[in-house]
C-alpha cells in the first residue's frame, strides 16, 4: 500500500469544484490496467470520464457527483488515489457502500445530499463545513445541508484516518496501564 499525504483534518474546506456524472466506478477512478504503477495511475485518474482532471485538479479540490460514486469492485485503491490527487472531499448523491467505508477509514470526507450534482459546475467554488455538513456554492451563493457525518465517522476524520485513530487509543491504552501499573 501507498504511503498517504498527510492532509489532515479540517474544518472548512473550500475549493474548486469537479463535477461528476452518476456511476463513476472505481475502475475509473483507478484504472486497472495502471494499478501496478502508482504514477501511472495518478497520470490517468478518472481521465476517461473528464481528461484534463488528471493534469489539472489541484491540491484542495472537491467532487461533487451524481448517484452511487465509487460502484463496481472493491477498489481500495480509488480514495487513496483521489486523495493523493488533491481532493479534499467528495460530495455525491450517494455512494456504493465500500468506497464510502474506505474514504472514512483513510480521512476523506464524504457528503451525502439527493440533488446535488444539479447545483454546481466544473469550476464553481464550494464550501464545506465537514462537522455540520453544511455546503455552499460560493459561485451562485445558493446553501445546503448535506446528512450529516456520524460522531465515530467524524472521530475517525479528526484522528486522520481509521488506523491513526486505533494507533492513537492503543497508546493511550498503553499509557492507562502504566498508569494502573504504578
Amino acid at each position: 500500500m501507498m504511503e498517504l499525504k498527510k492532509s489532515g483534518y479540517k474544518e472548512q474546506v473550500i475549493g474548486k469544484v469537479w463535477l461528476f456524472p452518476d456511476n463513476v466506478d472505481t475502475d475509473v477512478i483507478t484504472p486497472g490496467k495502471y494499478l501496478d504503477d502508482v504514477k501511472a495511475t495518478l497520470e490517468h485518474t478518472c481521465d476517461t470520464i473528464i481528461k484534463e482532471f488528471p493534469s489539472e485538479v489541484k491540491e484542495g479540490d472537491v467532487i461533487v457527483a451524481g448517484r452511487n460514486f465509487g460502484c463496481g469492485s472493491s477498489r481500495e485503491t480509488a480514495p487513496i488515489i483521489l486523495r493523493e490527487k488533491g481532493i479534499n472531499a467528495v460530495v455525491a448523491e450517494s455512494f456504493a457502500r465500500i468506497f464510502y467505508r474506505s474514504s472514512f477509514a483513510i480521512g476523506l470526507p464524504l457528503f451525502e445530499l439527493d440533488g446535488i450534482s444539479k447545483e454546481f459546475k466544473t469550476g464553481n467554488e464550494i464550501e464545506i463545513n465537514v462537522a455540520t455538513a453544511e455546503i455552499k456554492n460560493r459561485t451562485t451563493g445558493k446553501a445546503f445541508k448535506a446528512k450529516p457525518i456520524p460522531d465515530l465517522l467524524l472521530d475517525i476524520l479528526k484522528s486522520g484516518g481509521l488506523e491513526k485513530k486505533l494507533l492513537d487509543e492503543l497508546k493511550q491504552k498503553g499509557k492507562d496501564m502504566k498508569k494502573v501499573e504504578a
